[in-house]
């Protein structure tokens, strides 16, 4: 186990909750709100545009590091590597990462910043990224890791299933390195699949795409839906990789306290704890207050657990994320 853990939370959502009634009525969409909350688990969502907050994905991020930087007891100043995990960023260059160095830090500093843009996955593995990079540099006191989503802002109008699910919000954690035995991170399970890249996405504004009048007018901008997800993926997904990684690392599933997973959709989530045979009390859902937060919802769900004290100290944890690509991460680590 490397003796490396998490010091700080924080999370940030922008403006008021806005509950599927006013959703509605704010977009002039329609969409079937019981379903939503029935089998989804989607009742409110935080969406900066739609209440006139002039915030996108860096702001989220600042604010949420700002808030895991005052629970860990120490200043931004004491950073020396930041990495964002998004796939909604602020540009496409330069980094959102490098945005949140300058506004945290405010000029230069002996810091590294980079972006890790695995879909839904993101956070998860950045969060791997950043402990295995401290592990191998000790000049790496503090780190800090974010999880963000704005995904609203490449919605078209009309598009009332994204509207309905998609929401802005990040999450945020700081790392430090444990001076004492008991916690520390455990280790990693990825899985990719690059064959899946073409079935939902934002596939206009980078090089293949370039952004024009006529890709604007033939409606292929914002994100696309191209093909339909395969229904049972994540039910199949979820517990194969949370397999592997305890067999991994040679832990039982019993010894497992606390399972958190990607937050779009509360019944599979029951079908998958059900599947490795473990009560639901074992995880955290917080999509009935935010909506889908895409890369944020992983710590912005892991800050409420910890916040509740339903994560303690001592508690062995397992993070499970996965997202459009296809792209899965997931991490086994003891708070």
């Amino acid at each position: 186990m490397l003796p490396i853990h998490i010091i700080g939370t924080g999370i940030y959502a922008p403006g008021q909750a806005i509950n599927n009634s006013m959703l509605m009525q704010l977009t002039g969409l329609t969409f079937d709100s019981e379903k939503l909350e029935g089998k989804l688990g989607i009742y409110q969502r935080h969406i900066a545009h739609l209440v006139g907050i002039n915030e996108t994905t860096a702001d989220f991020a600042t604010e949420a590091a700002r808030a895991a930087i005052k629970s860990a007891g120490i200043s931004a100043s004491d950073l020396q590597l930041i990495i964002v995990g998004t796939d909604t960023p602020e540009y496409i260059t330069p980094a959102t990462s490098i945005l949140v160095q300058g506004r945290l830090q405010e000029g230069e500093k002996w810091s590294s910043t980079f972006d890790v843009a695995a879909s839904c996955a993101s956070f998860t593995i950045a969060f791997d990224n950043a402990v295995r990079l401290m592990a191998t540099d000790v000049s790496i006191q503090y780190a800090l890791v974010i999880g963000v989503y704005n995904m609203p802002a490449y919605l078209r109008p009309d598009d009332a299933f994204g509207y309905s699910i998609f929401a802005d919000g990040a999450g945020a954690v700081v790392l430090g390195r444990n001076k004492e035995s008991g916690s520390g991170y455990i280790g990693s399970q990825m899985l990719t699949d690059g064959t899946q890249n073409d079935y939902i996405g934002i596939y206009a504004g980078g090089t293949h795409n370039p952004v024009t009048k006529e890709l604007l007018d033939r409606k292929e901008n914002g994100l696309l839906s191209l093909k339909p997800l395969p229904g049972d993926r994540n039910i199949r997904l979820w517990p194969m990789v949370v397999r592997q990684l305890l067999n991994k690392y040679e832990i039982e599933i019993e010894e497992v306290d606390h399972f958190i997973f990607t937050q779009i959709n509360k019944s599979v989530i029951k079908t998958v704890m059900d599947t490795l045979g473990v009560s639901m009390e074992k995880t955290t859902t917080v999509m009935n207050l935010y909506g889908y937060t895409g890369s944020g919802c992983v710590p912005m769900a892991f800050h409420h657990a910890v916040s509740d004290d339903t994560i303690k100290r001592g508690d062995k944890v397992v993070f499970m994320a996965s997202g459009a690509g296809l792209a899965v991460g997931s991490n086994l680590f003891v708070y």
